[in-house]
């Protein structure tokens, strides 16, 4: 019996377990997948956006903005990656010039602070790299980029060291109210009782949405296409690059990552399957045209990994943050696409006020509320290593070459609060696998420890959970 549960374990369901943890009440986190950050939370843009872009007045704008003011000291709280580099949206078309000031407008009424439209010059004085065609642009100083996947984890992490339960590779099957007034889940692993229930689901929430309600509501699985750049391209731009936005998003971007990295990308293509996280090669070929009309000579030859991911577009593209009428108890965290990694602080402040009015719970005496990421050897000098070798000779150990990651921190990062259990896992961690070689090198390596550090047959070691094995079987046995 529980006071709540979240349905998902991204970074809105996080981000409300992180906020709840704060409270006397028992709560639990039901994920499908084997770990955190296993859905849309994995594969966006990275980017923590201003607030320009959502309708003025509306819930997207309202979150992005207050969720953009709480990244610095969730960031330094939770010891994730953030970096405010600013962002510029780009005019190639002389006659689109007028939409920079509608934008500039919107985003004064949405509370944004420190826009500026730059002319030509001003705009390739701060980017030389931008295309020759460039008219004008705006400037977003409070735009950042940030480590979508330390972002979600560690809410996560602080949730459970306060107490959450999460249940991994739990899938909700059905939801029904019972005449005691409390939500009976039926699971694959169970059935789990509770007072209130939090939809965050991603592009799964109109499925569990609709087990409840009569108000039926529809979310369009949205595809984006992106490509990892290399390193040695990682400082080609400084600011994120955006084009105009049209109706189907904020268009093809262009960015460094917090890890030194450029990414560009998404596309956005509709499709009908929620798992359909496949790349296609007129995506790739769609975001390289069209990333290539605002920088000039786009280094495409730099690329290391494409990838896919899913926004979870909601018929109205607003946020459905709310108690459903006709179902007290339950409350939708729906239609999360993009502002949604800048606003799931935010989203998971609101979502928690709506469980306070309709649940009584008081503040805990004592809760952690910071946390240290993974320990990183990358920054450290010569006496610092040293010292840490002498303490714990692991981390002398190099396992994955690209990215410089240890053994200590592969150790480290599985046997942490939420602990790795995959490949993936651990590469989300600590970035092994990440680098130039995309785990060409280490992933036998990660394997051993995985094997050694889980007390798991390597058949039983799997890239991303489920069915996802890397070894099948032995071809030869142990040589005695």
């Amino acid at each position: 019996m529980y006071d709540v549960i979240i349905i998902g374990a991204g970074v809105s369901g996080a981000a409300v377990a992180w906020q709840l943890s704060q409270y006397d009440i028992k709560t639990c986190v039901l994920e499908k997948c084997d770990d955190v950050c296993e859905g849309t939370s994995k594969a966006n843009s990275a980017i923590i956006h201003a607030g320009y872009d959502a309708a003025e007045g509306s819930l997207m704008a309202k979150l992005n903005v207050r969720g953009n003011e709480m990244m610095d000291k969730l960031c330094e709280d939770l010891d994730i990656p953030f970096k405010r580099i600013g962002s510029l949206v780009v005019c190639i078309h002389k006659e689109e010039l007028p939409g920079l000031k509608t934008l500039y407008d919107r985003g004064i009424k949405n509370g944004v602070k420190g826009l500026k439209i730059l002319s030509k010059e001003e705009a390739l004085s701060m980017e030389p790299n931008l295309s020759d065609d460039t008219e004008g642009a705006l400037f977003a100083p409070s735009a950042g980029i940030v480590c979508p996947f330390e972002l979600n984890m560690g809410m996560a992490e602080v949730a459970a060291v306060n107490g959450t339960e999460f249940k991994f590779n739990t899938e909700v099957k059905d939801i029904k109210k019972s005449d005691d007034g409390n939500w009976h889940i039926s699971t694959n692993n169970g059935e789990y009782v509770t007072k209130l229930v939090v939809n965050a689901a991603g592009v799964y929430a109109d499925v569990i949405h609709n087990m409840v309600s009569a108000n039926k509501i529809h979310i369009t699985e949205r595809r984006g296409d992106y490509c990892l750049l290399d390193k040695q391209v990682g400082g080609y731009v400084n600011h994120i690059i955006f084009p105009q936005p049209t109706a189907l998003g904020k268009g093809v971007l262009v960015a460094p990552t917090v890890h030194g990295n450029m990414i560009v990308g998404p596309t956005a293509i509709d499709t009908e399957d929620k798992e359909a996280t496949n790349t296609k090669a007129e995506g790739i070929n769609e975001l390289i045209e069209k990333a290539g009309n605002h920088i000039k000579k786009l280094p495409m030859n730099k690329v290391i990994t494409s990838f896919a991911g899913l926004r979870a577009h909601e018929d109205g593209h607003e946020f459905i943050i709310k108690e459903i009428e006709d179902a007290p108890g339950f409350i939708d965290c729906a239609g999360i696409e993009s502002p949604g990694l800048t606003s799931s602080p935010a989203i998971g402040e609101m979502v928690c006020d709506i469980a306070k009015s309709l649940l009584p719970m008081k503040k805990k005496d004592e809760i952690i509320t910071t946390r240290k990421a993974v320990r990183r050897t990358e920054g450290l000098s010569a006496e610092e290593m040293n010292a840490l070798i002498k303490e714990n000779p692991a981390y002398g150990n190099i396992i994955c070459r690209c990215e410089s990651i240890t053994e200590g921190e592969i150790i480290d990062s599985i046997h942490r609060p939420l602990g790795a259990k995959s490949l993936d896992g651990v590469k989300r961690r600590t970035r092994a696998g990440m680098g130039r070689c995309q785990a060409g090198f280490c992933m036998p390596r990660t394997m051993e420890i995985l094997s050694r550090e889980l007390g798991i047959d390597y058949e039983d070691i799997t890239k991303s959970g489920g069915k996802s094995n890397i070894v099948l079987e032995r071809t030869k046995g142990e040589v005695r």
